[in-house]
């Protein structure tokens, strides 16, 4: 039997397309969840089940990166945990992405693949363990809903018979892929080089080829994709509406004004605001259902509702519905 994991690679090198203008400055595992980069959830759920380093890749604005996490010459600390940040001049794709750091986890153990823009906390002891059980060259974590069903698996067997109907003919249930997955060393060798490159593809190789991906369902816990506006506004009601809460924070997570924000005492903050470090509201100024990055500027009398304002913006009038 295998041991356990204690490296991940954190996908952190996408564009964001579907929650652009969010995106234009920012990668999207950085936009911040009451003040809380995305992908720091994913650090703290991989720290929580014995993820000792982490290698992330960038892409677009990987400066960002290297200011959340302080990074130097790409290497950096996270509560005690190395941070390797490999840059993609070209984005490689998941597969390409794995691809490409083949010489960072080198060796025999196996290491946990997550989506660096999906907010989780379910146990990941299932997979970990049904990896080590199945001795295959990925095991994917699934959930029965919240998404597009694409990974077809026979549950009795724990393993996966299709990937988007593309080998046609099977009859098990479909699934959603939650983004995470435990490879093994031996799907450097499945991957080609020189460019970019889907999973999808390799993994269906892997399924003509008699080889086999193992699956295990994990239904309990959160789960969210936060690839568009109303889901990262959603993300927030769920978090404000203390129904659920990543295990892994802070206490006194969520906050919703930030300590260092000055909001005049004049101001009105209604339903669910998130009013983000540095930031100042000014008098009269009403913020309700809004959401506000780091040291943006709410003029006297302005009024948002519903809106989005991102770091270091100045916002005065009335907006609704806008990201700003």
């Amino acid at each position: 039997m295998s041991t356990p994991p204690t490296r991940a690679f954190v996908l952190g090198a996408g564009l964001g397309t579907r929650l652009r203008s969010l995106t234009e400055t920012r990668p999207k595992p950085l936009v911040p969840l009451y003040h809380k980069p995305l992908i720091t959830f994913a650090f703290d759920h991989l720290t929580a089940s014995g993820v000792e380093s982490f290698i992330v890749n960038t892409h677009h604005c990987p400066v960002a990166y290297e200011r959340l996490l302080g990074a130097a010459g790409g290497s950096a600390v996270y509560c005690g945990r190395s941070v390797t940040l490999r840059h993609e001049p070209i984005l490689l794709d998941t597969g390409g992405g794995i691809k490409n750091i083949e010489g960072l986890v080198a060796g025999s153990d196996s290491f946990i693949v997550y989506n660096g823009d999906v907010l989780a906390d379910f146990p990941l002891t299932p997979l970990i363990e049904a990896h080590q059980a199945g001795g295959h060259i990925a095991t994917l974590a699934l959930r029965s809903s919240g998404g597009p069903l694409q990974i077809q698996c026979n549950r009795s067997t724990g393993m996966v018979t299709d990937i988007r109907g593309a080998l046609g003919g099977h009859t098990d249930p479909a699934f959603l892929f939650s983004g995470i997955s435990i490879l093994s060393p031996e799907i450097f060798a499945r991957i080609p080089d020189g460019g970019p490159v889907s999973i999808i593809p390799v993994y269906l190789d892997i399924l003509r080829s008699g080889g086999g991906i193992g699956a295990v369902v994990i239904d309990e816990g959160l789960w969210i994709d936060l690839g568009t506006r109303n889901a990262y506004m959603d993300a927030h009601h769920l978090l404000a509406s203390g129904s659920s809460r990543p295990s892994h924070t802070e206490p006194g997570w969520p906050s919703p004004v930030h300590s260092s924000a000055q909001v005049h005492r004049d101001a009105r903050l209604e339903g669910t605001v998130a009013i983000g470090p540095g930031t100042v509201v000014g008098t009269g100024a009403v913020i309700k259902d809004s959401i506000i990055w780091e040291n943006a500027h709410i003029e006297s009398g302005a009024r948002l509702e519903r809106c989005i304002v991102r770091e270091g913006c100045t916002v005065e009038g009335s907006h609704c519905d806008e990201d700003l």
